[in-house]
């Protein structure tokens, strides 16, 4: 109420601001009262002027900009203008005092992604490289072979394609024409030498002729006498990987370092896995036995097609000798299409052939995904056509009784040439 019961305004509320509609003029026109706090009476504060009342204060000289009352001194008016005009923008809005957003720090932002990327790369190459670890299959014991040459310079690996049906269904059998014979046997051999100079990569005819040693059973643990000449696919049958290693080193002088074996139906998932292999063929063939039926021409071979490709032999005049050299340009060009940024850098195809080889893969003990990987990569850069390696097969110097038989010179000064890990100069004339 504005009023006295008299109905007469006081005169010194005639000229009060701020106090409701009753005042004579709008807000919008009013003066905002100063809003300096001073110190309470009593307390230091002056006395008023003669005249002057208690309600009606007079607001107080403000310095000036000069630091007087009216000068060049810095303006404080006690007001925070970010809060009471809205003139300015305050601290927590991102804006500076200035009223002008601090350009970005891109050089931190730019470390910050970098790290966050680096950790999830690590993260992930650690969580892939136990995953790979826990599904390989580490069954051959290379501590148990007797009597191991030396070892060389490089690393040596044996690669052998088994002709093992475990897992595979009657439909599978019959689609693949791998038969249903009992037991597993050698369908290949290889031997895959990586150092300085480029990989080598060496076919073993599985018809070639050679010495079984003696050598200290794998399951039984007991030493059994040596069985003379003999096929060297024969060792496999009759004792496995470990007596094939023996059989290898003991006719070679070469120290294997590593043994990978992968049977039919692992060899079919993993080229089906990533979408097949693209190959070109000088010429086409046909082969009952294998199931294989190729046109001349680029084509890409399924697992199915692929596993004919690599076991033909009946349809070639070199017969085993033609095959192997079959087999290294298909395991080089897998190779090649696997190791590509296309699959590499893409989980959906990496993971599906990662895991289709992981599961059917036999290694040694001490064969890890690093070691593994490492033997991939030097398939890789195995060509038969000049370029980082050189493929052969292992030198050969006629017959004896239909078996194959090595040309030992060769075969000593190509030995030596890997141990030494030297350039490798021997060709195998076929």
């Amino acid at each position: 109420m504005n009023e006295w019961r008299d109905g007469h305004a006081r005169d010194d509320d005639r000229n009060r601001y701020g106090r409701g509609s009753g005042s004579a003029q709008p807000e919008g026109a009013r003066a905002m009262r100063q809003v300096r706090r001073q110190p309470a009476a009593g307390h230091g504060e002056p006395p008023l002027p003669p005249g002057m009342s208690p309600r009606r204060q007079a607001v107080p000289p403000q310095p000036g900009y000069d630091g007087g009352h009216g000068g060049g001194g810095r303006y404080d008016d006690g007001y925070n203008t970010g809060q009471v005009y809205g003139g300015g923008r305050g601290g927590d809005d991102g804006y500076g005092n200035d009223g002008y957003r601090p350009r970005p720090n891109w050089g931190r932002r730019i470390k910050v992604t970098l790290t966050t990327l680096v950790v999830v790369v690590l993260a992930v190459s650690i969580g892939t490289y136990f995953w790979a670890d826990s599904k390989m299959r580490k069954e051959v014991d290379l501590s148990k072979v007797i009597d191991r040459p030396e070892e060389g310079d490089g690393t040596n690996y044996l690669i052998v394609g088994s002709d093992s049906r475990e897992g595979m269904s009657a439909q599978q059998k019959k689609d693949l024409h791998t038969g249903s014979a009992e037991g597993k046997r050698t369908d290949s051999m290889m031997i895959l030498h990586t150092g300085s100079n480029g990989p080598t990569l060496i076919s073993l005819p599985r018809d070639s002729n050679i010495t079984i040693p003696q050598f200290r059973g794998s399951e039984s643990g007991k030493m059994q006498p040596a069985m003379g000449a003999n096929k060297l696919n024969a060792a496999y049958s009759i004792d496995g990987p470990q007596l094939l290693v023996r059989t290898v080193e003991y006719n070679t002088g070469l120290h294997i370092d590593h043994y990978a074996e992968i049977g039919f139906a692992g060899f079919a998932n993993i080229v089906d896995a990533i979408g097949g292999v693209d190959m070109k063929l000088d010429k086409g063939f046909k082969d009952k036995w294998s199931g294989a039926d190729f046109k001349a021409g680029e084509q890409t071979l399924n697992g199915q097609q692929a596993l004919a490709y690599v076991r033909t032999r009946h349809a070639f005049a070199g017969s085993d000798l033609d095959r192997t050299k079959n087999q290294q340009k298909f395991l080089s060009t897998l190779a090649h299409q696997v190791a590509s940024p296309g699959t590499l850098l893409n989980p959906f195809e990496l993971y599906p052939a990662m895991g289709a080889g992981l599961d059917t893969l036999v290694v040694d003990k001490d064969m890890g995904p690093y070691s593994l990987a490492k033997m991939f990569f030097g398939l890789k850069d195995v060509t038969s056509k000049g370029g980082d390696g050189k493929s052969m097969n292992m030198p050969v110097s006629g017959s004896v009784g239909g078996n194959l038989a090595w040309d030992m010179p060769k075969v000593k000064q190509l030995v030596n040439e890997l141990k030494n890990d030297d350039p490798v100069t021997v060709t195998a004339d076929q």
